[in-house]
């Protein structure tokens, strides 16, 4: 479109909300909706997007959300910031930017971390795996604005997941009350 129009225009979308069976496994990778998640988080490598993350907002029973005044608040922050320049302290959830292994934990950091947070008792949503692939629940803690992710059973953690699947168990929220983007630190198919 940007080609076609011969502009280098915003564009902003709104991520996948939740949708389907709740989250039981702690890894559910197959179907549709995760590699969708997944491919609207890369696109935000792209210049002059931005994307309203919506994992805590919409009916996972309705194919298609209606409660369209709460995504459009969702998108309207972004295009202030992006397009309109607006001071908005802040316009987007958690998104995943690394994670390091330090010992028997991960430690995972943030772009949009300031006041991390459960929305709602303790952290939830975290999974994590050894060189294995084989996911477990994992506990998860917020320390110096990162989070602090483990297992008693994964001594040695190569990866970490979050809200990996159609309709995750997740509630990692930001100081503004905004939902972070589910994300993966490994490669792996499954």
């Amino acid at each position: 479109w940007r080609a076609r129009w011969g502009d280098e225009f915003y564009f902003a979308w709104v991520q996948l909300p939740r949708f389907s069976k709740e989250q039981r496994l702690p890894s559910e990778p197959a179907g549709w909706g995760v590699s969708v998640r997944e491919g609207q988080l890369h696109a935000l490598d792209v210049p002059r997007t931005g994307m309203a993350i919506t994992m805590d907002i919409g009916d996972p029973a309705q194919g298609h959300p209606t409660n369209k005044r709460d995504f459009a608040a969702r998108l309207t922050p972004l295009a202030l910031h992006d397009v309109y320049c607006r001071n908005i302290a802040e316009w987007s959830g958690p998104i995943f930017r690394g994670a390091q292994r330090d010992g028997a934990r991960m430690v995972i950091t943030f772009d949009h971390a300031a006041g991390l947070k459960a929305a709602f008792g303790e952290l939830e949503g975290f999974a994590i795996a050894a060189g294995d692939q084989k996911f477990v629940w994992a506990k998860a803690k917020i320390e110096d604005g990162k989070v602090i992710v483990w297992s008693d059973s994964v001594r040695e953690p190569a990866a970490v997941r979050y809200g990996w699947a159609a309709n995750p168990k997740c509630n990692l929220i930001n100081a503004a009350g905004l939902p972070a983007s589910p994300f993966r630190t490994d490669d792996w198919a499954n």
